[in-house]
């Protein structure tokens, strides 16, 4: 049951005809794994915080560098050099102390990841590099997790959302090539808002998803150019040369 204290702080989103106290307690009763606290997971998580998700794990194992600051909400110029992970629970407690936020300032990887991923009810992949896209995704595929994936480099960001039983596939269906990609933010620059709107937008599907609405967005990679303010959805198709879910390299533009 909601307290008072809750009754007030979620008024605006208990409003909601879709919403309401069930849906609320839902998200109160939920575990969120975030992995990356930069400029995708600083908006996702300052927003699942703040609609009153239980508990929020986040992992980065980085330290905060000046260069993140144009982008990274999360954090302040007096916060440099110290962990991101420890920062974000700070913050994120100074913003909604009725949630738990668990900081995890180690790199996820083996074992840490399936612990990490197993603990939770959604993963948000805000991560930088292929490597840990991939290990994330096989993780959630082989626990049956739903993975809401984002990047951003540039004026372009990208969206998607891979929900059990995987009938459209996964993100190795999507890149079957784990390589990392030249072009990043480190090396091509990306604009603040960009990188905030798919973080943003990361959180939205989780709402949604937690408080048992369905996401439009599920089995679609969403593309998003900045310049034009214009969208692009890319329908899946599962894969059978894919080796993490048995899915092949099939979609069409709509």
């Amino acid at each position: 049951m909601l307290n008072d204290a809750a009754f007030m702080r979620y008024s605006r989103q208990l409003m909601l005809e879709e919403f309401g106290p069930q849906a609320q307690e839902k998200l109160l009763a939920a575990k969120v794994l975030i992995v990356g606290l930069g400029g995708l997971g600083s908006p996702a998580a300052l927003y699942l915080a703040a609609a009153g998700i239980g508990t929020l794990f986040l992992a980065d194992d980085d330290q905060l560098h000046i260069t993140n600051l144009q982008r990274q909400i999360l954090y302040r110029t007096a916060d440099l050099d110290q962990p991101k992970a420890s920062l974000a629970k700070r913050e994120l407690l100074r913003l909604n102390p009725l949630c738990e936020a668990v900081a995890i300032s180690e790199r996820l990887a083996g074992d840490a990841l399936l612990r990490a991923i197993g603990n939770a009810d959604i993963i948000l992949d805000c991560s930088d590099n292929m490597e840990t896209r991939h290990a994330i995704n096989k993780a959630c595929v082989d626990m049956g997790k739903t993975l809401i994936s984002g990047s951003a480099v540039g004026f372009s960001g990208q969206l998607l959302v891979i929900e059990a039983p995987y009938l459209h596939g996964c993100y190795a269906c999507l890149y079957p090539v784990q390589e990392t990609v030249q072009r990043n933010c480190r090396t091509s620059g990306v604009l603040g808002p960009v990188v905030g709107t798919i973080g943003t937008l990361q959180a939205l599907e989780t709402l949604k998803i937690l408080a048992g609405l369905p996401s439009s967005l599920s089995g679609k990679l969403r593309l998003f150019d900045g310049k034009t303010q214009n969208w692009r959805s890319l329908q899946l198709t599962r894969s059978p040369a894919c080796s993490v879910c048995g899915g092949h390299r099939e979609y069409s533009c709509q």
